[in-house]
């Protein structure tokens, strides 16, 4: 028993079994599927399962569960029971149709596999550091792509309705002329529709906004994200230089 425990609190051997259900679904999705594909999704989910148990007697439920990770991959289990039970269950006379959702869910056990990284922790501290210092800026950003939403919207709606048929069109319409990609077939189609002279003031318009939001705004806006997640390993550096430097000076008293 004692090894059957340690087998399932392995984290490599989790590891190859997450690894073997993600090639499974990706098969699966692939509309590669037969039994031994089948039994081997079975297997994973049971194997799962037991791990899940295992950690319950391991640490005990309050343990268990106050763990994010763990919490995760509960879910995940909890998601994989009713698709494990239609293999051995005919459940013809209900509707399931729900569990095509549940089986499009598995794939989110792939999710686990973060749990591995090195440093995924630090990481992940990073980028909440980064959302905080941030955070402003990117809802001044939102909130100017949705002023402008509403003003392209009053404007071009008849123009463009493809665009600008309503405010949320609008606003992804704004929003994509900041990531630059393809910016340029929205005010051409407009300039078709209008008088060259209407046509030139509309894309100016337009090179404006994609300068002021996508250029300008979105580098603004990286710059600080960037700066923010870096902001601990610059702390680090900024405290061992402290350091070499304190030690430095004590060289140079004790020479003196």
């Amino acid at each position: 028993m004692k090894h059957i425990k340690n087998l399932f609190l392995n984290e490599k051997f989790i590891l190859g079994v997450i690894f073997v259900s993600a090639v499974v679904i990706f098969l699966q999705a692939s509309n590669i599927d037969n039994v031994l594909l089948q039994a081997l999704d079975a297997v994973c989910t049971v194997v799962f399962i037991i791990e899940m148990i295992v950690k319950h007697f391991e640490y005990g439920a309050k343990g268990y569960w106050s763990s994010g990770w763990n919490r995760l991959d509960g879910i995940l289990v909890i998601i994989s029971l009713p698709s494990l039970v239609a293999l051995f269950v005919d459940l013809g006379m209900f509707d399931v149709s729900f569990l095509l959702v549940l089986r499009l869910l598995r794939t989110l056990r792939f999710l686990r596999v973060l749990h591995f990284l090195p440093n995924f922790s630090k990481i992940v501290a990073g980028f909440k550091m980064a959302i905080r210092e941030s955070y402003a800026i990117l809802l001044c950003f939102l909130v100017l792509v949705v002023v402008f939403g509403l003003i392209n919207c009053s404007l071009f709606k008849d123009i463009a309705p493809a665009y600008f048929a309503t405010p949320l069109d609008s606003i992804y319409s704004v929003f994509r002329i900041c990531t630059v990609e393809g910016w340029y077939d929205i005010p051409d189609t407009i300039a078709a529709a209008t008088t060259p002279a209407i046509g030139k003031i509309v894309r100016f318009y337009f090179c404006l906004l994609l300068i002021m939001g996508g250029i300008i705004g979105m580098s603004f806006i990286n710059s600080v994200f960037v700066d923010a997640m870096v902001a601990d390993n610059n702390d680090d550096v900024k405290a061992k230089l402290d350091e070499i430097e304190k030690k430095l000076d004590k060289l140079l008293k004790e020479k003196e």
